[in-house]
């Protein structure tokens, strides 16, 4: 049984489904609740699975036949959070392509009269190499219906079949391809987790090609840097519920993902890349997060190069449960701000 609880361990940095929210934990060593939260963010964290450092590494792929099975089984999983939230949200699905990258246009049933010619592009997370296909449109769901925009998510490639930068060209193509149809400062951009990281990546490319850039970024707990670095990846390790450890599962996606490249290419990890230029950014994070500090040291490197930040850090969360947990209030005020900032920038 141990096993199988094992193999259901999310590499979800972000995207657990709500199903395994439902399991009951199977450690009395589990953090202590954070007793400042919500009252549904503390009952969610309290029914949340919890997994030592130990059984993290133990469950981690170790060839790509495995990988393959492991992302197979999490996709596979994934969609069936996906298909209930598509019964709760107002939008619609529409499968596109978009200069050869297989996109999801959600176009949700009342637009937001300052967002009638703007659109979203979603960059899903997922460590780089989960999520792909219907699962990834998670969060796209949610800011088309909560901030009422239309929203293309990008189905982009991943290892191990494709490390980089497959992902970081597949996104570049689609921000062009909307660039040409909705036109210069009528795109907004966001991503959570890995997808955030390749947000930031985007946008440093575009500024180093000279491209027009988005009217605004949206930067969830972003993994921005895929070494051991930042401080919270010690503090905040087997305190983050979602993420647990970096050992195992995290540095096993980092180098799959970058194949070849050094960990430190700032195409890779962006925070080792220049921040000259970037356009307005709104950075979500929680106390127990491990990506805190890459959220932080984000938003320091925006600022110290003359940008704007707004960073939102909830009191008790850890990774990404803004989007794990989007019953909660802490979930309602990430897009309530995320609208907000993106209006603030029109």
């Amino acid at each position: 049984m141990k096993i199988i609880y094992l193999l259901m361990y999310v590499i979800t940095f972000l995207f657990i489904p709500t199903t395994l929210a439902t399991i009951s934990p199977m450690h009395n060593n589990k953090p202590p609740l954070p007793q400042a939260a919500s009252e549904a963010l503390i009952a969610s964290i309290s029914t949340f699975p919890h997994f030592t450092k130990e059984e993290v590494i133990a469950s981690t792929p170790c060839t790509n036949e495995a990988w393959r099975n492991y992302v197979h089984a999490r996709n596979s999983e994934q969609k069936k959070k996906i298909k209930k939230m598509k019964k709760e949200f107002n939008v619609d699905v529409e499968l596109i392509n978009l200069n050869d990258v297989v996109v999801r246009k959600l176009t949700p049933k009342t637009i937001t009269p300052e967002f009638k010619d703007m659109v979203y592009l979603d960059i899903h997370g997922g460590a780089f190499v989960l999520f792909g296909g219907l699962p990834s449109i998670e969060e796209g769901l949610l800011v088309a219906e909560r901030l009422g925009i239309v929203v293309y998510s990008v189905d982009y490639r991943m290892p191990p079949t494709f490390p980089f930068p497959a992902a970081l060209n597949d996104v570049v193509a689609v921000y062009n391809a909307l660039l040409d149809q909705a036109g210069e400062g009528n795109i907004f951009v966001g991503g959570t987790s890995a997808g955030g990281g390749l947000v930031l990546s985007l946008v440093q490319s575009l500024i180093s090609s000279k491209s027009p850039l988005p009217k605004g970024v949206y930067a969830g707990t972003p993994w921005a840097d895929l070494t051991k670095t930042g401080d919270s990846l010690y503090t905040n390790e087997n305190i983050d519920e979602v993420l647990v450890t970096y050992d195992g599962m995290l540095e096993a996606s980092a180098k799959l993902y970058a194949g070849k490249k050094a960990l430190t290419d700032p195409a890779i990890s962006p925070l080792y890349g220049a921040f000259e230029a970037f356009p307005p950014t709104l950075l979500v994070t929680g106390t127990r997060d491990m990506f805190l500090s890459d959220t932080v040291r984000v938003s320091r490197a925006i600022r110290d190069s003359g940008g704007v930040t707004q960073i939102e850090i909830f009191e008790g969360l850890s990774h990404a449960e803004y989007l794990i947990f989007y019953k909660t209030p802490e979930s309602e005020t990430t897009y309530r701000s995320m609208k907000s900032f993106f209006l603030s920038t029109i």
